[in-house]
């Protein structure tokens, strides 16, 4: 299983990988852009709490797609300190292609299982995040910007 997993992964990412070595960034600049790109306004706190990261590595990741014209950070309108994070159209482009690449291999496996198995992967998934995060990865899920009747079947393990 450990292995199969590897190569899932392997093979989930490369097409973003090619992509995003024609900007010079890697898969850390990939999770930052596309959190950031699915959540706009995200607090540089939720970003970490959420990539399980430390602020240094954050900081490392950031600055070249805040530099590059990615990202951008703006004050928080109730607390001025408070650093929330926005993609720009350029980051949204971006994002939203490697997005595409990465969902035109899920549609193209989950459209080839029967219902029964796309729950059981969809069941698997959630069972191999710790369990005293699923109700955070949860409430990101709803929060993220899908479509809500998608993502309450994807959590109740129906066919959305």
């Amino acid at each position: 299983m450990i292995e199969l997993f590897f190569f899932a992964y392997r093979d989930f990412v490369k097409d973003a990988d090619r992509l995003l070595e024609n900007y010079n960034f890697g898969r850390a600049h990939h999770r930052v852009l596309h959190f950031v790109n699915r959540r706009p306004g995200l607090t540089i706190a939720a970003l970490l709490d959420i990539l399980k990261i430390t602020k240094q590595s954050l900081n490392r990741v950031l600055k070249p797609l805040l530099e590059g014209g990615f990202i951008e950070a703006r004050a928080g309108a109730l607390d001025r300190r408070q650093r929330l994070l926005f993609p720009t159209q350029r980051g949204r482009a971006l994002a939203n292609d490697l997005t595409r690449l990465q969902s035109a291999r899920f549609v193209r496996v989950l459209d080839g299982l029967a219902p029964e198995a796309r729950r059981a992967a969809t069941d698997f998934l959630l069972a191999m995040i710790d369990e005293d995060d699923r109700t955070a990865v949860r409430a990101h899920l709803e929060r993220a910007g899908a479509k809500p009747a998608k993502v309450r079947a994807l959590l109740a393990g129906a066919e959305p």
